[in-house]
Order: structure tokens, then C-alpha cells, then sequence
């Protein structure tokens, strides 16, 4: 089946090895550019010359960060999604191992937890959803108007993915480290947020990176406790967000921005 036209098209095919990505069906986005294996080149040699000893051994290729930075600014909620799949099943799950390897955490904690529902398993979690709201309904608690008109077409667009993954806290991989370093027991909460924050956004233009289209929700608590019952979840772990994805039937919209020189200083620059 074709795929439509996606957003992350205007992005350097390459850009996808910046996520470690191998394997036949993604060639061509392995193979990097001459614009970018030139810049990656380059900023090899200059971190090289900066070393203070030569027992420290670089990558023999690094990525261009232009490659990173055109996937921050091609990365929009993306709502209006479909099934078209531009890869194989294998390599959204190698993308999630990745993220999951690799990106850091307070204290080396390792505390995130990724749940990944393709396909017919997606669609069951959005179908959960609708069931709650719609009890909230004869419960009086939603008014009927709103349902019909807001909340399920927004459910509805998202069972049209083709995937979500579901981002969680293991408090069991949280409370040793409270006990072990007091003087920071209250920043292991924030932390642990700071790094769930970072695996959904490696995720996010990491999909991108392969031709999806994707939005971030926060159905929990609502959700929880039926996610955990039908996908045998450890119910101590803690839902943080959910990250939906498919084939991005639209393109993305760009957002007005404040200035930098508002959000931004910078000093002892040479």
C-alpha cells in the first residue's frame, strides 16, 4: 500500500542513524548524504583536537547535529493519522530499544518503563478509553453534547494510529536511591519525570525519523487501572503519558514562537 506524503520527508533521510537504526529496509535512510557525512567528518576532527589525551577514542562517524536539529523543527502534534505503515513493525521496536538503552537518567535510576500496542492492541486501548467516557456520560458527569462532538471525534482520530506507546515510573527503581542520598530524596520524583520527558521526545522525532506522524496525550489517571488489567501492567508502575502515532495524514502546523533573545542568555562566548 502507499504512503502518503509525510513531513518527515523534507528531513535528511540519514537523520534516522542518529537513533541507531540498521537493517536492509532502512538503506537508504543509513546512508548518509554527502552534505552530511562532510559535517560529521568535520565535527570529529574538531572534538579530536580538543582531546587531552590520546588514549580517548572518538566514533569513527558522527552525526551531523543539522540532521538533529531538522527533526526538532519538523516535529508537530500530528492529529489526523492512518495506518500506513513506512517500516516494518521490527524497526519501531528496535527505535523503542534504543530510546530505552540509551537515553539518560538522575543517577543512572533506569526507572522508565515503555509498553508498546500495535495494530488491533492500539486500537483496544482507545476503544478502553471510549467505554470510560461514555460511562461518564450516563453518569451525568459528561454532558452528551460534548461527547458527541469533542471528545469522541478526538478518540476516534486516535484509534485511526497505528500505534501508542505508553510511557511509565517504577517507583521500585525510584525509593532505593531516596534512601540512599537523603540530601536529594525530594528530586527523585522531578528526575525521574525529567527523564520520561526525555524518552517520550527521542521517541517522538525518532518516529518521525521513520515517516510517522505523531501526538502526545494524558488520558491517566482515567486510564490506569483498566490499561494495567488488560495488558497485565505491574499496577505500582506509574502512567505518564501516551504517544500516539501513524501515518501522518496532514501536514504539520507551524507555531507561532516567542523570541529567543527572550528565553535564552549566553555568556563568555569568544
Amino acid at each position: 500500500m502507499a504512503v502518503p506524503r509525510v513531513l518527515a520527508r523534507r528531513v535528511f533521510r540519514s537523520s534516522s542513524s542518529l537513533f541507531g537504526l540498521r537493517g536492509n529496509n532502512l538503506a537508504a535512510v543509513n546512508t548518509p548524504s554527502p552534505l552530511v557525512t562532510t559535517a560529521a567528518a568535520s565535527a570529529t576532527s574538531a572534538v579530536r583536537s580538543f582531546s587531552s589525551t590520546g588514549s580517548v577514542k572518538m566514533p569513527s562517524h558522527m552525526p551531523s547535529s543539522g540532521a538533529l536539529v531538522d527533526l526538532a523543527k519538523g516535529r508537530h502534534s500530528i492529529y489526523k493519522l492512518g495506518k500506513n505503515s513506512p517500516v516494518p513493525d521490527e524497526k519501531i521496536e528496535e527505535l523503542v530499544n534504543q530510546a530505552i538503552l540509551n537515553v539518560p537518567s538522575a543517577f543512572n535510576t533506569q526507572s522508565t518503563r515503555l509498553v508498546v500496542l500495535l495494530h488491533k492492541e492500539h486500537e483496544r486501548l482507545w476503544d478502553i478509553t471510549m467505554d470510560l467516557f461514555q460511562a461518564r456520560v450516563k453518569e451525568g458527569t459528561l454532558p452528551e453534547e460534548m461527547w458527541k462532538n469533542q471528545t469522541q471525534p478526538k478518540l476516534q482520530g486516535f484509534k485511526n494510529g497505528l500505534g501508542t506507546i505508553l510511557f511509565y515510573e517504577d517507583p521500585a527503581h525510584i525509593e532505593p536511591f531516596k534512601e540512599k542520598f537523603p540530601t536529594y530524596k525530594d528530586q527523585f520524583e522531578p528526575w525521574a519525570h525529567h527523564t520520561n520527558a526525555m524518552h517520550q521526545y527521542f521517541l517522538w522525532i525518532g518516529l518521525e525519523s521513520l515517516g510517522f506522524g505523531a501526538n502526545l496525550q494524558h488520558y491517566n489517571p482515567l486510564i490506569d487501572a483498566p490499561v494495567a488489567k488488560q495488558w497485565d501492567i505491574p499496577t505500582d508502575w506509574r502512567l505518564i503519558s501516551q504517544l500516539v502515532f501513524g501515518s501522518p495524514e496532514v501536514e504539520g502546523q507551524e507555531k507561532p514562537k516567542k523570541p529567543v533573545e527572550e528565553r535564552v542568555k549566553v555568556y563568555g562566548k569568544l
